[in-house]
């Protein structure tokens, strides 16, 4: 794994950002900071998760000094319809109902805020990375089962692909397995890489 010429900081509390980012061999120190996740209701939803990743890194603007921050955000989309994280049981049931059968997309933005070499602003490069899945037909007692052991409230879409509702109900998926877990780190490396300073 490449040397970094600056501090990497993940913006993220999610446990499976940092068990991706720890895997990959980046060095990394975690700080997170309130942003409130809200976007325009006008916005086309393939723009959504690159705005909100966006938006956590801009809290960072004003005191970012030497160091590179990495944030990133997920949303699972259903019909042109964001899934966003289950309020509660019940949710979470009404969500995995809708997605069984059925295929969806998870869209992963990510923004890398950067110092800037020749100007005191600093400079955020975004990108977005999807991911279609298709579930097979699930049964209630899988979905209840899932929602008990698992308790998948801090997830977008009410599922994580690496839980029990994963490992037995995707049967197809096109694109990055780790897009789904929350973070692209095949093109996370690719936009770090310009940063290393032993490649």
């Amino acid at each position: 794994m490449f040397l970094l010429r600056y501090p990497l900081v993940l913006a993220s509390g999610s446990p499976r950002r940092k068990q991706l980012m720890n895997d990959a061999g980046f060095q990394f120190t975690i700080e997170t900071r309130p942003t409130d996740e809200i976007f325009p209701d006008t916005m086309p939803v393939n723009e959504v998760a690159e705005y909100l990743a966006r938006q956590k890194a801009e809290q960072f603007m004003p005191d970012l000094g030497q160091r590179i921050v990495l944030c990133a955000d997920t949303v699972v989309i259903l019909d042109n319809q964001i899934m966003n994280k289950p309020q509660d049981e019940a949710d979470a049931r009404r969500m995995l109902r809708a997605l069984s059968g059925r295929t969806h997309r998870v869209r992963t933005g990510v923004a890398l805020l950067t110092p800037s070499v020749d100007s005191t602003e600093p400079i955020v490069h975004s990108f977005t990375d999807e991911t279609t899945v298709r579930f097979v037909t699930l049964t209630d007692a899988e979905i209840s089962y899932y929602i008990h052991e698992c308790k998948p409230f801090d997830k977008a879409g009410s599922y994580g692909a690496q839980d029990f509702i994963g490992l037995v109900g995707i049967d197809q998926l096109e694109g990055s397995f780790y897009t789904v877990m929350g973070l692209p780190t095949h093109r996370v490396y690719q936009a770090l890489k310009p940063y290393a300073i032993n490649v």
